[in-house]
């Protein structure tokens, strides 16, 4: 699978942490930025990781700022796109399980990087349960 990786200046070192743990499970990572600390602005990088997912070229994404609450307005902003602000393993099960999340947003300046890979181990592992939930997936468009 596709994942499209994003994020802004404050999610700059996390994204490198990440890189290699989506690529150890298997998955091709299409890293749209930020390439650097240099201050940049979330929305731009929220944008790029959507449509990518919009246009078929990624299946789900991952997108990393400060808090994690920019990049998650951003993206929901964005139809068919569902993003999840997740702080620990439980809602990142959960996000994919019930609520076909494609794309984890992770806060750099809230959460550790040990839990945050652990974050991304579960959320790429857990599958979309379907049934009762795909109704109420289908409900937001």
């Amino acid at each position: 699978m596709n994942i499209a990786i994003g994020c802004d200046h404050a999610g700059f070192d996390l994204k490198k942490t990440i890189v290699p743990i989506v690529e150890q499970a298997g998955h091709t990572v299409i890293d749209l930025g930020c390439s650097s600390e240099e201050s940049v602005d979330y929305p731009d990088f929220a944008n790029r990781v959507c449509v990518a997912i919009s246009e078929g070229r990624c299946q789900r994404g991952i997108l990393i700022c400060g808090t994690g609450i920019g990049m998650s307005i951003a993206a929901n902003r964005h139809r068919h796109i569902r993003a999840a602000l997740c702080h620990e393993s439980f809602t990142a099960r959960m996000s994919r399980e019930h609520n076909d999340a494609n794309v984890l947003c992770l806060a750099a300046r809230v959460v550790g990087s040990a839990l945050v890979q652990e974050i991304v181990k579960v959320w790429l592992a857990t599958e979309f349960a379907g049934g009762r939930h795909l109704h109420r997936i289908e409900m937001m468009g």
